[in-house]
């Protein structure tokens, strides 16, 4: 039996969508397989139409009464959601698994004894991670036997596949046992130049520690997520259907232990050569810059010529860069809010300086490259808040400090001074 956890702490680079239909499309080739949602917000049985108010007992349960020795079989929790798949939910009581497992021995190997239980009666098992780091994640990793990152094709996405890698290193210094970590490139929009130039850059340097499937946009798989349908079910003959049918006959072909010839003894071996090229990518990608209007590319070459030689600019960090374009800042005694959601019809800021009410405080559109801003009077002080795009909760993606909330989630956090 093969594990595939989907792991990255970053929301927005569809994570669930992966493992509901990479599920899915092994079933179709005909292997018995089971998805485990171990995220808090059960995404999973939202999109696969499993009602809540109908999940009696979930993941929770399982993990808890198999550590307080009294075991409950994973058979009695899942859902038949089609030949050759079975869905174990999540339930909003995972958020308290770490503070009920304080002081339990052995906590981090709950559902790897779980999941040995059953070894015999699955193919594969594909583990749906939250969007943070904690006792969830790292029970999902020492359980695996093959991670997949899922990055969105984006500029900024590239620094968040760094600090997801710097993480999984730290976590693999615990983990011991052979793994295959490989990148997925997701949410490819192949009509756009920085999506193709993003995604050469990356073949480029992970070679053989990417999946040579991209799973491109297709709006086909956000309409059967709305359904609660697998894309296998909603539109078979979709481009996104193909996309994962071949994403699961590439995870078939590969072997857990050797991947191309490439001995790998640990995790953190892995790891560490894959970070090193996330570095050395960020390294070599200038950031967007807005295009010059056409009166300055079509000036006559002598004027160009008269031009006085630029001074040179002082070197600049990373970080700098990325807040002259998107995330939060101080400017003129307010907080300026930036993000990038080029196909959103709506982006609200929601937090503890607005009672949490998205509806106070929208975002306004910028320009038309899918920019939205806004900008609030805030005094000195620590404030929690979160993103609301067209109706979904999330982390701010550029916006690094962030702590975990009661719901497993991410709240963004921002300190004014």
């Amino acid at each position: 039996m093969r594990t595939v956890a989907i792991i990255n702490q970053k929301g927005g680079c569809g994570k669930t969508t992966v493992s509901i239909n990479l599920a899915s499309a092994l079933a179709a080739k005909g292997y018995r397989t089971l998805l485990v949602d171990m995220d808090p917000q059960s995404h999973c049985a939202v999109g696969l139409a499993v009602p809540e108010e109908q999940i009696e007992q979930s993941v929770y349960d399982v993990l808890i009464g198999n550590a307080r020795g009294e075991p409950l079989r994973m058979k009695e929790i899942l859902w038949q959601i089609s030949d050759r798949f079975e869905l174990a939910p999540s339930s909003i009581d995972l958020a308290a698994f770490e503070s009920q497992m304080s002081g339990i021995m052995d906590r981090e190997n709950c559902l790897g004894t779980v999941l040995g239980q059953i070894q015999e009666e699955y193919d594969y098992v594909v583990v749906d991670c939250p969007p943070s780091v904690g006792l969830l994640t790292f029970n999902a990793l020492r359980a695996a036997t093959d991670v997949i990152v899922p990055v969105e094709m984006g500029y900024f996405s590239l620094h968040g596949l760094s600090k997801q890698l710097e993480t999984l290193q730290v976590l693999s210094e615990q983990c011991r046992q052979k793994i295959n970590v490989m990148v997925l490139a997701s949410m490819y929009d192949i009509r756009t130049k920085m999506g193709r130039e993003i995604l050469a850059e990356l073949r480029k340097h992970f070679g053989g520690r990417m999946f040579q499937t991209v799973v491109n946009f297709n709006t086909k798989l956000k309409e059967a997520a709305s359904l609660g349908q697998p894309i296998s079910e909603y539109d078979p003959a979709s481009k996104g259907y193909k996309d994962f049918l071949n994403l699961a006959e590439e995870l078939i072909g590969t072997d857990t232990l050797v991947h191309k010839a490439e001995l790998v003894d640990t995790l953190e071996a892995r790891i560490q050569t894959i970070s090193a090229s996330a570095e050395e990518l960020l390294a070599t990608i200038k950031e967007p810059q807005p295009e010059a209007p056409d009166a300055e590319v079509a000036r006559p070459a002598a004027a160009t010529a008269q031009t006085e030689p630029a001074k040179a600019q002082p070197q600049r960090t990373f970080e700098e860069k990325v807040a002259d374009f998107y995330g939060v800042r101080q400017e003129d005694g307010s907080v300026v809010f930036s993000t990038l959601y080029p196909r959103a019809k709506r982006v609200e800021i929601a937090g503890d300086f607005n009672d949490w009410i998205p509806e106070q405080t929208p975002m306004q559109m910028a320009a038309e490259n899918g920019k939205w801003v806004t900008k609030l009077p805030l005094g000195k002080g620590v404030y929690r808040y979160r993103l609301v795009v067209d109706g979904h909760w999330q982390q701010d993606p550029y916006n690094e400090n962030a702590e975990p909330n009661p719901f497993g989630e991410l709240n963004s956090v921002l300190h004014v001074k």
